[in-house]
């Protein structure tokens, strides 16, 4: 199959504010909210005010990146490690005393690879309570991370992780 991404359309994304608030995240969140100074007890502030229901005792560490705050959930006793990605073009749920460890990636984005012009395949991510991204993990579009499970460092969870399961790459 040929590609033709000039027809690229991006039929059936929202982005869900309009491009002056985007564009004012961007700003916020390039000129302050990643940098090393800006203290880690405002981060949920910031990311609330730009729409962004973040429970209480939320740590979220330096150069964090979050794509839209508006499409993001996060409940209590949460932490999110220095260097992660929510790249969250749909929504990002993540439960009470859950860990997004140190370069963790959740991406909820994608495209139709058969698709002649790669329009996307987006869909929602959710870490149920308990659940723990380890450094280097990446979720994919669409996941649900079980209640008390591990996407160990350096994992990808393509799918659905059960509750209580640990997956891992590698020999062990």
């Amino acid at each position: 199959m040929e590609r033709s991404l000039r027809g690229f359309t991006g039929a059936g994304y929202d982005k869900g504010r309009p491009l002056l608030v985007q564009a004012a995240w961007f700003v916020v969140l390039s000129l302050v909210f990643v940098k090393w100074w800006f203290p880690a007890r405002w981060r949920p502030a910031v990311l609330r005010a730009f729409g962004a229901r973040i429970g209480q005792r939320v740590l979220i560490r330096h150069r964090v990146r979050v794509h839209w705050p508006w499409k993001l959930v996060v409940g209590d006793d949460v932490w999110i490690g220095e260097d992660a990605w929510l790249l969250n073009l749909e929504t990002i749920t993540i439960g009470s005393d859950s860990c997004v460890s140190q370069g963790a990636l959740l991406c909820t984005g994608s495209h139709r690879r058969l698709s002649p012009t790669f329009e996307f395949d987006n869909g929602p991510i959710t870490l149920e309570p308990g659940a723990w991204v380890a450094a280097k993990a990446v979720v994919l579009r669409g996941v649900t991370v079980g209640r008390g499970s591990v996407v160990g460092a350096a994992s990808v969870a393509h799918a659905d992780v059960r509750p209580g399961a640990v997956i891992m790459t590698g020999v062990t």
